[in-house]
C-alpha cells in the first residue's frame, strides 16, 4: 500500500539520509545543476551520488503524489491516470511477446509499482534493477503486501555495470529511467550483453525532440528545470538514442514518441490550469496544499530541515514539465522497441 498520509509524507522525507543531514544533501544535489552554476560533465561523472541523493530525496514526494507507479502515461479520453499508467504499463508486456514463466528485468524499477503490474499481468518472474536503497527496501515491503515477493525480486546495483551474466533475461524494459545514464551506448550495451539472442527491450524515453532549439534561452530554461526536478545529467535528443540503440547492437523493430498522438496529453495532470480530485494531489492546488503541510511538517520538526527546499525544485521540474509539453521540445515517452539479434 502506498504511502498516503502526511505523518508517511514525513517519516519517508530523505530516504536513507539521516534526517539531520538532509539540508545538506539538498545542498550538494542543487549545486550539481545548471541553475545553481552545475555543469553538465560534473553531473555526468558523479551521475551516482547526483541520482542517488535525488531519489533519497524526492521519493516520499512521489508515492505521496503518484502512487506506486512514478511516470507519465499515453490517455485515451475517459480514462483516468491511474487507468492510463496500467495500460502503458500492460503495452511494454504485449511488446515484449512475454510468456508466462519468464525472467524479465526492469531497468530503473523505482519502488516496483511497474515491476508488480507487469508480473501480474503476465504471469513472468521480474527483477528490478535499482541503485537506491531506500526504494528497495520500500519496493520489498510493497512486494510483500501485494504477495508477488516469490516471483519478483530486486537487485541493487548500478545500470551501466550489471551484475549478471551474458544472456540472462528472456525480455528487458525500461520505463523512464535510462534517461539518469551518464552514456545512453554504455547503458544500453550493458541491457543488450544480459538479454538473451533474439529477444526484446522496450522503453519509454525522456527526451528533447526536434523542435528543441538549444540556441533558444527559454528552451535552455525550460531544460534545465526539468533536469535539475527530475535528478538527470542531461536530456538526449531522440535521435540521439536511436543511434545509441543501433551502436549497441540493437535492431530497431519500431520507435515513436508516443506524446504526439495522446488524445489527452500527457502532462495535463500538472497542468495548473486542470483540476481532478481522482489525481488531485498532482493538481496546482493540490501542490500547494502539500507544500503547506511540508513547512507546517519542518516547521515542528516532524519533516527534517531542508524538505521544502526539495518540494521547491520538484514545482519547478512540474512547470518546465508542463512548458516542454506545451511547446512540444520534451516527451517522457519517447517508446522503442529492439532487438538483440541471433
Amino acid at each position: 500500500m502506498s504511502k498516503t498520509g502526511a505523518m508517511d509524507l514525513a517519516s519517508g522525507l530523505g530516504g536513507k539520509i539521516e534526517k539531520s543531514d538532509v539540508l545538506s544533501a539538498v545542498d550538494k544535489y542543487e549545486k550539481y545543476h545548471v541553475c545553481h552554476g552545475g555543469e553538465e560533465e560534473d553531473r555526468k561523472s558523479d551521475y551516482s551520488d547526483m541520482v542517488n541523493k535525488y531519489y533519497d530525496l524526492v521519493t516520499s514526494f512521489y508515492e505521496f503524489g503518484w502512487g506506486e507507479s512514478f511516470h507519465f502515461a499515453h490517455r485515451w479520453k475517459g480514462e483516468s491516470l491511474k487507468e492510463s499508467i496500467k495500460r502503458h504499463e500492460h503495452f511494454l508486456a504485449l511488446q515484449l511477446g512475454v510468456k508466462p514463466g519468464q525472467k524479465v528485468l526492469d531497468v530503473g524499477c523505482g519502488i516496483g509499482g511497474p515491476l508488480r503490474e507487469f508480473a501480474r499481468f503476465s504471469s513472468t518472474s521480474v527483477t528490478g534493477l535499482n541503485n537506491n536503497e531506500y526504494q528497495i527496501s520500500r519496493g520489498k515491503e510493497l512486494n510483500r503486501i501485494a504477495g508477488v515477493d516469490k516471483t519478483c525480486d530486486f537487485v541493487k546495483a548500478d545500470f551501466m555495470k550489471m551484475p549478471f551474466p551474458d544472456n540472462s533475461y528472456d525480455a528487458v524494459y525500461a520505463i523512464e529511467a535510462t534517461c539518469h545514464a551518464p552514456d545512453a551506448y554504455g547503458c544500453y550495451k550493458e541491457i543488450y550483453r544480459v538479454l538473451k539472442p533474439g529477444q526484446y527491450f522496450a522503453a519509454y524515453e525522456w527526451c528533447m525532440t526536434d523542435a528543441f532549439d538549444p540556441n533558444n534561452q527559454n528552451h535552455q530554461k525550460i531544460k534545465a528545470e526539468i533536469e535539475i526536478g527530475d535528478g538527470l545529467p542531461d536530456i538526449r535528443l531522440t535521435t540521439k538514442c536511436l543511434e545509441a540503440l543501433k551502436q549497441a547492437g540493437f535492431e530497431v523493430v519500431w520507435e515513436k514518441d508516443l506524446a504526439v498522438d495522446s488524445p489527452v496529453p500527457w502532462y495535463l495532470p500538472l497542468d495548473k490550469s486542470h483540476f481532478s480530485l481522482s489525481s488531485f494531489r498532482l493538481t496546482a492546488v493540490g501542490r500547494f496544499m502539500t507544500k503547506n503541510m511540508v513547512k507546517a511538517l519542518e516547521f515542528v520538526g516532524l519533516a527534517p530541515k531542508g524538505s521544502q527546499r526539495v518540494q521547491d525544485f520538484l514545482e519547478k521540474a512540474a512547470e518546465g514539465l508542463v512548458e516542454g509539453g506545451k511547446k512540444e521540445i520534451f516527451t517522457p515517452m519517447y517508446f522503442f522497441l529492439a532487438r538483440k539479434p541471433e
